[in-house]
């Protein structure tokens, strides 16, 4: 037994070594650095909260081999960010198709330049769910391994010491979860792209109702739910297509929408600046307009802004208010605006 045990505790210790070759720290702000791993030789996934100021980037490798990094791309609504090393020389991660539940993991990090780990389960897969940010995020793992401080950026890994997820406490007021890898490699791409995600809105208030029987059956498909429009927004994408109050919308680009959750999904970059079709129930007969999707504003949009301002915007974000706006020409009142109008519904408290 104890040879068993021996051994187990072997593989586990050989698992974070592997894995810990690409885990990093990153230095990015006035206290206790934060971790971050290689997806390439020059590329670093982090978690976005910890970066505070993008001009001074230092990002050490686990030789120790300490050399500065630019950000490439910052997204506050999945807590991610990625940098790109001067010099190279990073060990890329593996990465692993999938976890399940109940699968033993551990959480690394490397705030302090050593590698730290620990130990847990893989308790709950989650799904779309909104963050105090007021974004959503589309999916995430949530697991019993304790992160300890400086473990945000760093990666959540198998027994076979491949990634699975990228951890952070920066979405759900300080509660730790972990970002699965398919979601955090393809924004990751986006941001290598744009340096940004585009989030589309269309500028409405709406609340899920049930589909009159005949109504559901003229839709040439199995849906049974959509969104009733209660309020829409003066000079939005929405007032623009012809939609109308009391209008229940049923689909967007060809995707059936039937919540919240689900729209939120379908106005993704690619929808951004496209004309679209909207499917809509009026007076319980189908209907199809043309609407062209708007991008939410962001802060980086302000011509305004100070050179320091994105330092600012993420030690808000870090606090926690990030989408309330606070300070001159306050542009985030206006993309609370947006979020709120395409989230909120009967019950659902803007948070």
């Amino acid at each position: 037994m104890n040879g068993e045990l021996k051994k187990f505790s072997e593989d586990l210790a050989e698992a974070a070594a592997l894995a810990g070759k690409s885990v990093v720290t990153v230095k990015s702000r006035r206290r206790l650095p934060a971790s971050g791993i290689a997806l390439d030789a020059e590329t670093i996934l982090t978690a976005a909260h910890v970066i505070e100021d993008e001009e001074n980037i230092r990002v050490v490798l686990a030789d120790g081999n300490q050399q500065p990094a630019n950000l490439v791309g910052y997204d506050p609504n999945s807590d991610l960010a990625v940098l790109a090393l001067e010099n190279g020389g990073a060990q890329p991660a593996a990465i692993a198709a999938e976890v399940k539940v109940g699968e033993l993991v551990l959480a690394l990090g490397r705030p302090s330049g050593d590698l730290q780990a620990s130990l847990g389960t893989l308790s709950a897969k989650g799904g779309p769910g909104h963050h105090r940010g007021g974004g959503m995020l589309e999916g995430h793992y949530r697991t019993d391994a304790t992160p300890f401080p400086g473990f945000s950026g760093g990666p959540l890994v198998n027994v076979s010491g491949q990634v699975v997820g990228i951890n952070t406490s920066g979405l759900w007021h300080g509660k730790s979860i972990a970002i699965p890898m398919p979601i955090a490699l393809k924004i990751a791409e986006l941001l290598k792209k744009d340096g940004t995600i585009k989030r589309g809105y269309l500028g409405i208030t709406g609340q899920p109702v049930e589909l009159p029987e005949g109504s559901a059956a003229g839709l040439g498909r199995d849906q049974t739910q959509g969104l009733l429009i209660v309020g829409i927004e003066k000079d939005s994408p929405a007032a623009a297509s012809g939609l109308l109050i009391g209008d229940i919308l049923v689909g967007l680009a060809g995707e059936p929408i039937e919540n919240h959750n689900q729209l939120l999904n379908a106005l993704t970059g690619e929808l951004v600046g496209q004309q679209s079709e909207l499917e809509v129930l009026r007076g319980g007969k189908p209907e199809t307009l043309k609407v062209t999707v708007g991008e939410r504003p962001d802060y980086h949009d302000d011509p305004h802004r100070p050179r320091h301002w994105r330092g600012q915007r993420m030690v808000r974000f870090r606090r926690g208010d990030w989408h309330e706006g606070r300070g001159a020409h306050a542009p985030g009142r206006h993309r609370r605006s947006h979020e709120h109008h395409e989230r909120h519904h009967d019950g659902e408290k803007d948070e």
